[in-house]
């Protein structure tokens, strides 16, 4: 994907954004015509981009922006995620309401094409193709009415971890923090999670995990999982102070 900046009606609309665009190398591989973007600053070739937004979004941010100090216009989310993955996490927790978002976006999901207007008045056109992801812990149906999950053909439920991916997902963590590998940690949670009466969740190892290590960091102990240790980030993690 080659993208910097789109100019339309004597409209700049700048489309690079390095929080979501990752520059590509050209193929050794490849045509004297990709080749010449080498040298043509204008263009830069990129990864497929993944967009993240979530409570944060606005209606704004699916809209042109027009800067009138510079008279340059920043792209919408869904146009800098074009050809890439577009993620809105804790979908029904956003400062815009789930029914303005299914009005905005009912017609770009069906048709794939967007219709953005310019600071002049004027509409263009622009693709929307990228695979939207909507993450959400409320029960979609109390969300969105029928039409709106119409075109969202898919929906995968993550269910809670069982104990053997938990001591799985335990187990990565502590490699990936660097702390030694400690099985009894997982029987130690299990016994909290039995007399807490709480359910095991997926995020659970990194954060108690991240709890842990910073602890550990304070102090200026060992990185270890010491069972007093699990239990200070479980009283700080769950509120239980």
């Amino acid at each position: 994907m080659d993208t910097e900046r789109h100019l339309d009606d004597g409209n700049l609309i700048k489309l690079q954004d390095d929080a979501f665009h990752r520059p590509a190398p050209v193929p050794e591989i490849a045509s004297d015509i990709l080749k010449g973007q080498e040298w043509d600053n204008r263009w830069t070739r990129i990864r497929r981009p993944t967009v993240v937004v979530g409570g944060e979004l606005v209606m704004e941010n699916l809209e042109v922006r027009h800067d009138a100090r510079s008279n340059i216009c920043e792209a919408p989310l869904q146009m800098k995620s074009n050809c890439g993955c577009l993620l809105i996490d804790d979908f029904g927790r956003q400062r815009i309401a789930p029914e303005e978002l299914l009005n905005r976006w009912i017609i770009p999901l069906e048709n794939k094409c967007d219709y953005l207007t310019l600071p002049t008045g004027k509409k263009i056109q622009i693709p929307f193709e990228q695979l939207i992801i909507f993450s959400t812990n409320i029960d979609p149906n109390s969300l969105v009415d029928e039409a709106f999950l119409r075109r969202v053909p898919y929906k995968i439920f993550v269910s809670d971890p069982g104990r053997d991916e938990y001591r799985e997902l335990l187990s990565n963590v502590m490699r990936t923090l660097g702390f030694p590998e400690t099985p009894q940690a997982a029987d130690h949670l299990f016994k909290f999670y039995e007399d807490s009466g709480r359910k095991m969740r997926r995020c659970h190892p990194r954060d108690l995990l991240t709890q842990v290590a910073n602890y550990c960091k304070y102090r200026k102990l060992p990185l270890t999982l010491q069972p007093d240790y699990l239990d200070q980030a479980c009283r700080s993690y769950f509120s239980q102070l």
